[in-house]
C-alpha cells in the first residue's frame, strides 16, 4: 500500500503522546498514513510553520487555533481543531524560596485547593511574583488568570507573566528569574529534579477537565485533504485509546523517553501518565487522578462549548466582540469532522456539540448514540458553569 505522507510539528511534552504513539506503533501507517513528526523549540515557531504551509498538522495549545482565527498574535491565520489530544495534564509550581515563605505562613502543601494555594501565595510576599507560561494564547494562561482574579486578595500590579518555552522552565526557575510558572509535564517534574521547584496544583483543581492540546490544520488544507484529515483522526483517536490503558503505560513512558521525542529519563515522564506526581524532591508520590487524560470521557470530542469558553477569556483580553468571538471559535473546533471520521469505526458519540461547561459535579450518563457515554466530572474550582449557547 502506498502511504500518504504528512508532517506534524509538537513540542516535547507528554500531552504529545498520541501523535508518537501513532507514529511509532503504527497506527498511522494502517490508516494509510507516513506520518513524520518535526520537533519544534516553542510554541510561537510551530505557530508560523502551520501557518506559513510548512507542516501539515500541528499538536497545539488548545487556545491557539482560536486566537490565530481571530486574528490575535504575529501570525493569523485559519486554523481548525480536529480533535482534541489531551486533557489537564498541566502543573503549577513555585520556586524553593516562594515555598518556603508560604510555608513560614503555616500554609501545607495538598496539591488540590486553589483557594488555599492562593492565599499563601499572596500572604508571603509583598513583591511582585513573576510566573511563568508557555505562551500567551494557552490554557496556562487562561487558567492562571481565572484562578488568581478570583483570590480577594489579587492586585494584577503584583503579578508579572512571562513567556518561557516549556524545555527552558526548570533552567529559569533555577536562576532566580521565576517565582511561580505553569507547565505542561514533564517540565513541572524537570523543575522540582533539577531546581527544587515545588508543585502546588494540579491543572485540574481549576477546571476538572480542561482542554489542553489539540490536533490542529489549516482550515484550506483540511477543505482540500479530507481524507488525510479523517485518517489522521483515527489514527490518533486509535493512540489516544492505547494510552488509556494502564497496562500501556510502561512501554509508553519507554517510547516517550526516546532520543528522537522527548530526550529524558522515563522517570521524568511516569509521573503524568501514571499520576504519581512528586510535588518536592524527596518526597513520597501523590495519586492525582485523572491528571492527564487522553480518551476517557470523550475527551477527544472538540466541544464547541470549550471553545466558546476559550473565546470569552480572549474578548475579555482583548477588548473583542463576545459574540463575534464566540461564533469563530465555534467553527475553529470540528465536531462534523471528527464525527464523520470516527464513524467507519462505530464510536459512541455525544448527542450535541455543546453542553454546559462546569455543571458535571459527578460522572453523569449522557445522551449519545450508542447510548453509553459517561461524561464528568468537568466543575470550575470556584463552582461557576459555562453556557456556551447562552453567550450568544
Amino acid at each position: 500500500m502506498t502511504l500518504t505522507h504528512i508532517e506534524c510539528g509538537y513540542l516535547p511534552l507528554v500531552d504529545s503522546a498520541p501523535l508518537i504513539i501513532a507514529q511509532e506503533l503504527r497506527f498511522a501507517a494502517e490508516e494509510g498514513l507516513d506520518l513524520s513528526l518535526i520537533r519544534q523549540p516553542s510554541w510561537s515557531a510551530l505557530r508560523d510553520m502551520l501557518a506559513l504551509g510548512h507542516i501539515d498538522f500541528a499538536h497545539m495549545l488548545s487556545p491557539l487555533p482560536i486566537a490565530m482565527s481571530l486574528g490575535l498574535g504575529g501570525m493569523p491565520a485559519q486554523i481548525d481543531a480536529l480533535m482534541v489530544l489531551s486533557v489537564n495534564g498541566t502543573v503549577i509550581g513555585v520556586s524553593a524560596d516562594l515555598d518556603a515563605k508560604m510555608r513560614a505562613t503555616g500554609w501545607v502543601n495538598s496539591f488540590d485547593d486553589p483557594k488555599i494555594v492562593g492565599q499563601a501565595i499572596f500572604a508571603a510576599t509583598s513583591n511582585r511574583v513573576r510566573i511563568g507560561v508557555p505562551f500567551p494564547f494557552s490554557m496556562h494562561r487562561m487558567l492562571l488568570d481565572y484562578w488568581l482574579a478570583r483570590d480577594p486578595n489579587f492586585d494584577a500590579d503584583r503579578v508579572e507573566i512571562i513567556t518561557v518555552p516549556p524545555p527552558q522552565m526548570a533552567a529559569a526557575v533555577k536562576a532566580g528569574a521565576l517565582d511561580m510558572f505553569c507547565v505542561g509535564e514533564p517540565w513541572g517534574t524537570v523543575a522540582v529534579q533539577q531546581s527544587d521547584a515545588v508543585l502546588v496544583l494540579p491543572s485540574r483543581a481549576i477546571w476538572q477537565f480542561a482542554p489542553e492540546k489539540v490536533l490542529g490544520a489549516r482550515r484550506g488544507w483540511v477543505e482540500e485533504n479530507p481524507g488525510t484529515c479523517h485518517a489522521m483522526i483515527r489514527a490518533v483517536y486509535k493512540a489516544a485509546t492505547w494510552l488509556e490503558n494502564p497496562t500501556n503505560t510502561p512501554l509508553a513512558a519507554e517510547i516517550l523517553a526516546r532520543t528522537q521525542h522527548l530526550d529524558l529519563p522515563d522517570h521524568a515522564i511516569d509521573p503524568a501518565l501514571s499520576g504519581l506526581v512528586v510535588t518536592k524532591k524527596g518526597d513520597a508520590p501523590l495519586q492525582t487522578d485523572r491528571f492527564l487524560v487522553f480518551h476517557e470521557g470523550a475527551a477527544n470530542f472538540p466541544w464547541r462549548s470549550q471553545a466558546g469558553w476559550i473565546a470569552h477569556q480572549l474578548a475579555k483580553w482583548h477588548g473583542l466582540d463576545a459574540a463575534q468571538a464566540s461564533q469563530t471559535a465555534h467553527a475553529c473546533f470540528r465536531p462534523d469532522i471528527y464525527r464523520a471520521a470516527l464513524a467507519p469505526l462505530g464510536v459512541d458519540m455525544p448527542g450535541a456539540s455543546q453542553k454546559c461547561e462546569g455543571a458535571l459535579h459527578h460522572p453523569t450518563a449522557v445522551a449519545s448514540t450508542r447510548g453509553k457515554m459517561i461524561l464528568g466530572p468537568d466543575t470550575f474550582f470556584d463552582g461557576a458553569e459555562f453556557d456556551s449557547a447562552q453567550e450568544n
